[in-house]
């Protein structure tokens, strides 16, 4: 069995002081030598400058290369030109994400995708086997669906249209992303599913996130979770136990590696990698943010 890979998620900085920190966390997270890290693609016009600017001083910064997410919404043209960029600076990987798209935005098909197999198969047939293309799934359920056969086939869609592997939405039940890729193995999709984690080092910012993303919080954690509401250390250090035990039975049952959604920060993820044993022997990726 090869070594896992472990991957960590970034989202682009708003202000210079943000981007400071998030080049110095890049910076501590490749002691551990990832084979890449990623940086989210927002919403608007300046976000979608604010993406390349971002992968381009990490790059700059470290000595790893950096994969873009790259969403439907952006215009075709905008793409078009994103993707000559990346190219320009021997980009080699792509997270691509359908994305959530922004109210009021005209999303005709002449101008823009709608779906993330269109947009997959759009890349594949301007750049060819250029880039390496991550896409994303939801062992749970995703927002806009509760039909786990539609959602595998529509997964199985955009490993047709030229993905080469998948990172999933964050969970905190091993037995969904066994089922998933189960029902993915029946299927005939047998592309590498890399498991997204998220440390949970805040109950708050937790619930708002996963009720924004459809992510289930099991009853169990969140009463637990509960009691540490005045109790920050207590939190901390009883997420990490609860992560680090994900973790391990991710990879005990074959999981091709472990994708941490960093929120811009370090040690959340390096005390989880340290205690199961990962580090500079092992190739990691480093991205940001899985949306559909």
């Amino acid at each position: 069995m090869s070594s896992p890979q472990i991957s960590f998620e970034f989202f682009p900085p708003k202000t210079e002081i943000g981007m400071n920190n998030l080049l110095a966390t890049a910076k501590s997270l490749s002691t551990i030598q990832p084979a890449f890290f990623s940086v989210t693609f927002g919403a608007g016009g300046s976000a979608q400058t604010h993406t390349p600017t971002t992968v381009l001083k990490i790059n700059q910064h470290t000595a790893i290369q950096t994969a873009p997410h790259i969403s439907c919404f952006a215009e075709k043209e905008t793409i078009k030109n994103l993707l000559d960029l990346y190219i320009d600076q021997g980009i080699t990987r792509l997270v691509v994400l359908r994305g959530d798209f922004p109210a009021g935005l005209n999303t005709s098909p002449s101008t823009h995708f709608h779906y993330a197999t269109e947009l997959v198969a759009f890349i594949r047939k301007q750049t060819q086997d250029h880039f390496h293309i991550d896409v994303a799934c939801h062992p749970e359920f995703h927002s806009e669906t509760t039909d786990i056969k539609k959602a595998l086939f529509y997964f199985k869609e955009k490993i047709d249209a030229g993905a080469n592997s998948a990172i999933t939405q964050y969970f905190y039940n091993p037995d969904a992303y066994f089922r998933f890729r189960d029902g993915c193995e029946k299927i005939g999709v047998h592309a590498p599913i890399t498991p997204g984690i998220m440390p949970i080092t805040n109950y708050e910012k937790l619930v708002s996130f996963s009720a924004a993303c459809g992510a289930e919080i099991p009853r169990w954690l969140d009463l637990r979770l509960q009691n540490f509401r005045e109790d920050i250390i207590g939190l901390q250090n009883f997420g990490e136990d609860v992560i680090t035990t994900l973790c391990e039975k991710l990879l005990k049952n074959d999981a091709p590696g472990l994708h941490f959604y960093s929120l811009n920060k370090a040690e959340p993820s390096m005390k989880i990698i340290h205690r199961l044993g990962l580090g500079s022997s092992n190739k990691c990726y480093v991205s940001t943010q899985v949306s559909e």
